[in-house]
C-alpha cells in the first residue's frame, strides 16, 4: 500500500493576477465552464447584434496545431475568429493578446485569461521570450494560436505592415498558416470607442498555407511576411 502523498497545485504561491498572467496556465474545471458558457452568449450576441457571417470554415484544419493571421482592426477580431470554432475546441484555443493592455490589472486579466483564454505576449521587453512560448505551444499537437502580425489595432481601417515576428515564428515552427480578413470591425468598434456599434461583420478564412524554408535567414522572415500581408490583403479585397 502506498503513502499518500499531498502535491499542492504549482501556481498555489502567486497571486491572482500573476496567476492570470502565468502561461500554460494550470486547468481549473470552473474556467472551463465559465468560458464554455461566455462562448455560447458570445455566439449569439455576435449573430444578432453584428450579424456576423464566417466563410471558408471548411479550410480549417480538423486536428494538428496551426496559426491563425489576420488583419487588426478592433477587439471585435479575437472574438469573430473564436467563433469560427467549434466549443470544443475554445480551451485549445489560444488569441495572442498584448501583456502592457489586457494584463494590466485584474478585471482585464480575468476576462483575457478566463473567458478569452489569452496568451500573454509582450511586445516590448520581452518579445524574444514570448515568440518561445508560441513555439512551445504549437510543439503540442491540437494546439491553435490566433496573431495579429501587425502588432496594434489600425485607426484608419487600413492593414498596416505585418511585423516580423509572426515570419521568425513561422520559419521556426514548420505548422500550417491561415490567413483571414474580418470586413467591419473598425466601423462597428474603432478605437477609442467604448462600447461597439451594431455594425455587420464579415470573416473569411483562407486556406493554409506551407511554408517549408530550408534556412531561417532575414530574408526567409521578410518573404514570410510579406506573402502572408499579400494574402490577407487579396482576402479582403475578394469580399469587396
Amino acid at each position: 500500500m502506498h503513502e499518500w502523498q499531498y502535491h499542492p497545485a504549482p501556481d498555489i504561491d502567486q497571486t491572482l493576477i500573476e496567476r492570470l498572467r502565468d502561461f500554460p496556465r494550470q486547468p481549473q474545471m470552473l474556467d472551463y465552464a465559465l468560458r464554455s458558457v461566455a462562448h455560447v452568449m458570445l455566439r449569439v450576441w455576435m449573430a444578432i447584434y453584428h450579424r456576423l457571417r464566417i466563410y471558408g470554415k471548411a479550410n480549417l484544419p480538423e486536428d494538428g496545431s496551426f496559426i491563425l493571421v489576420c488583419n487588426h482592426t478592433s477587439h471585435l477580431d479575437t472574438l469573430s475568429l473564436l467563433c469560427a470554432f467549434p466549443l470544443r475546441k475554445i480551451h485549445r484555443t489560444f488569441p495572442a493578446a498584448a501583456a502592457d493592455y489586457f494584463f494590466c490589472s485584474v478585471p482585464r486579466s480575468a476576462v483575457s485569461a478566463i473567458l478569452i483564454n489569452a496568451l500573454p505576449f509582450d511586445r516590448q521587453l520581452r518579445g524574444a521570450e514570448s515568440l518561445a512560448i508560441c513555439r512551445e505551444l504549437l510543439a503540442n499537437p491540437g494546439n491553435i494560436l490566433i496573431i495579429f502580425p501587425e502588432g496594434t489595432r489600425t485607426t484608419t481601417g487600413e492593414m498596416s505592415r505585418f511585423r516580423s515576428g509572426v515570419g521568425r515564428l513561422v520559419v521556426d515552427t514548420h505548422r500550417p498558416v491561415i490567413p483571414c480578413f474580418l470586413d467591419g470591425g473598425n466601423k462597428a468598434w474603432p478605437k477609442g470607442r467604448i462600447l461597439p456599434r451594431p455594425y455587420r461583420l464579415r470573416l473569411s478564412i483562407g486556406k493554409p498555407v506551407d511554408y517549408d524554408r530550408p534556412d531561417k535567414t532575414a530574408d526567409s522572415v521578410r518573404e514570410i511576411c510579406h506573402d502572408l500581408e499579400r494574402r490577407v490583403a487579396e482576402l479582403g479585397r475578394d469580399m469587396g
